[in-house]
Protein backbone atom coordinates (compact mmCIF):
# COMPACT_ATOMS: atom_id res chain seq x y z
CA UNK A 1 0.00 0.00 0.00
CA UNK A 2 1.17 3.46 -0.43
CA UNK A 3 0.86 6.54 2.12
CA UNK A 4 -0.89 9.59 0.21
CA UNK A 5 -1.71 12.96 1.53
CA UNK A 6 -4.57 14.63 0.01
CA UNK A 7 -5.22 18.24 0.19
CA UNK A 8 -8.31 19.67 -0.38
CA UNK A 9 -9.66 22.84 -0.93
CA UNK A 10 -14.05 23.27 -1.26
CA UNK A 11 -15.73 25.11 -3.28
CA UNK A 12 -18.45 27.62 -2.28
CA UNK A 13 -20.69 25.52 -2.79
CA UNK A 14 -18.55 22.88 -0.59
CA UNK A 15 -18.50 25.06 2.27
CA UNK A 16 -21.82 25.66 2.54
CA UNK A 17 -22.25 21.58 2.51
CA UNK A 18 -19.36 21.47 5.09
CA UNK A 19 -21.43 24.41 6.82
CA UNK A 20 -24.77 22.50 6.62
CA UNK A 21 -23.66 19.18 8.00
CA UNK A 22 -20.59 20.22 9.55
CA UNK A 23 -16.95 18.54 9.95
CA UNK A 24 -17.89 15.46 11.39
CA UNK A 25 -19.99 14.43 8.63
CA UNK A 26 -16.90 15.37 6.12
CA UNK A 27 -14.28 13.28 7.89
CA UNK A 28 -16.92 10.61 7.88
CA UNK A 29 -17.42 10.84 4.12
CA UNK A 30 -13.90 10.78 3.51
CA UNK A 31 -12.79 8.00 5.55
CA UNK A 32 -15.88 6.00 3.68
CA UNK A 33 -14.48 7.52 0.23
CA UNK A 34 -11.10 6.13 0.94
CA UNK A 35 -12.17 2.59 2.10
CA UNK A 36 -14.72 2.47 -0.74
CA UNK A 37 -11.43 2.05 -3.01
CA UNK A 38 -9.59 -0.98 -0.83
CA UNK A 39 -7.84 1.99 1.61
CA UNK A 40 -7.41 2.96 5.36
CA UNK A 41 -7.65 6.89 6.56
CA UNK A 42 -4.67 7.46 9.14
CA UNK A 43 -5.67 11.03 9.77
CA UNK A 44 -8.30 13.97 8.66
CA UNK A 45 -7.38 17.59 9.86
CA UNK A 46 -9.24 20.89 8.54
CA UNK A 47 -7.11 23.69 8.22
CA UNK A 48 -7.20 27.49 6.76
CA UNK A 49 -6.05 29.47 3.93
CA UNK A 50 -5.43 27.53 0.69
CA UNK A 51 -6.25 24.55 2.09
CA UNK A 52 -9.17 23.02 3.75
CA UNK A 53 -9.02 19.74 4.94
CA UNK A 54 -5.91 16.97 4.62
CA UNK A 55 -6.47 13.66 4.42
CA UNK A 56 -3.12 11.19 5.44
CA UNK A 57 -3.93 8.07 3.74
CA UNK A 58 -2.75 4.51 2.73
CA UNK A 59 -4.33 2.98 -0.94
CA UNK A 60 -3.28 -0.47 -2.22
CA UNK A 61 -2.43 1.33 -5.63
CA UNK A 62 -1.64 3.85 -8.17
CA UNK A 63 -4.85 3.07 -9.91
CA UNK A 64 -6.74 3.60 -6.78
CA UNK A 65 -5.61 6.90 -5.59
CA UNK A 66 -6.67 8.58 -9.08
CA UNK A 67 -9.82 6.84 -9.47
CA UNK A 68 -10.60 8.27 -6.02
CA UNK A 69 -9.30 11.97 -7.13
CA UNK A 70 -11.09 11.77 -9.92
CA UNK A 71 -14.63 11.34 -8.27
CA UNK A 72 -13.69 14.11 -5.57
CA UNK A 73 -12.39 16.56 -8.60
CA UNK A 74 -15.64 15.58 -10.53
CA UNK A 75 -17.87 16.85 -7.59
CA UNK A 76 -17.36 20.30 -8.50
CA UNK A 77 -17.20 20.89 -4.77
CA UNK A 78 -13.98 19.80 -3.97
CA UNK A 79 -10.65 20.68 -6.03
CA UNK A 80 -7.91 18.20 -4.83
CA UNK A 81 -4.35 17.66 -4.38
CA UNK A 82 -2.43 14.10 -4.10
CA UNK A 83 0.56 14.08 -2.70
CA UNK A 84 2.36 10.44 -2.53
CA UNK A 85 4.55 10.09 0.82
CA UNK A 86 7.78 8.28 0.48
CA UNK A 87 9.97 6.41 2.97
CA UNK A 88 13.36 6.84 3.86
CA UNK A 89 13.98 3.21 2.78
CA UNK A 90 12.61 4.65 -0.25
CA UNK A 91 14.75 7.16 -1.19
CA UNK A 92 17.79 4.64 0.46
CA UNK A 93 16.79 2.40 -2.31
CA UNK A 94 16.59 5.53 -5.02
CA UNK A 95 19.73 6.43 -3.79
CA UNK A 96 21.99 3.50 -4.72
CA UNK A 97 20.42 3.15 -8.12
CA UNK A 98 22.47 4.43 -11.42
CA UNK A 99 20.51 6.40 -13.53
CA UNK A 100 21.20 7.66 -17.17
CA UNK A 101 20.92 11.10 -17.94
CA UNK A 102 22.01 13.99 -20.24
CA UNK A 103 21.09 17.44 -19.31
CA UNK A 104 19.42 19.72 -21.78
CA UNK A 105 21.26 21.04 -24.41
CA UNK A 106 24.27 18.29 -24.01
Amino acid sequence: MGKYLIEASYTVEGVKGVMKAGGSARKAAAKELVESVGGTMEAFYFGFGKTDAYVLCDVPDAASIVALSMAVNASGMVTGRVVPLITSEEIDAAAKKTVKYRVPGA
